[in-house]
């Protein structure tokens, strides 16, 4: 005959398990949700980097637009009025200008 603390001991073993899938299954949950797209984003955001060339409009992180002037390794000359230039570092440019981003935010003419 099996005792009390032998079925405790049988029951509590699938109870293991249980709790095993659920912890690897809150894993790959939180991987597919939030690391991995974290991952592409910065996979995006290298390559657009890398791609960087003269005369293209940028914003940075802070705000600034300009045209880029000059790129010496990881340093970024930035056009932002005329004849005024500023130094960045690359990883602070957060995106490109484009125009339907300029049609959007220019002010309406009357």
């Amino acid at each position: 005959m099996t005792t009390i603390s032998e079925i405790l001991l049988l029951q509590s073993s699938g109870a293991g398990w249980m709790n095993m899938v659920f912890l690897v299954a809150m894993i790959a949950i939180f991987w597919l949700f939030m690391i991995r797209p974290q991952q592409k984003k910065q996979k995006e955001q290298n390559s657009f980097l890398d791609a960087l060339e003269k005369g293209e409009e940028v914003v940075t992180a802070s705000g600034i637009i300009g045209r880029i002037n000059k790129i010496e390794d990881q340093i970024v000359t930035l056009e932002v009025g005329v004849k005024t230039y500023i130094r960045v570092t690359k990883n602070a440019i957060s995106k490109e200008m484009t125009q339907a981003f300029i049609k959007v935010n220019e002010p309406e003419k009357n």
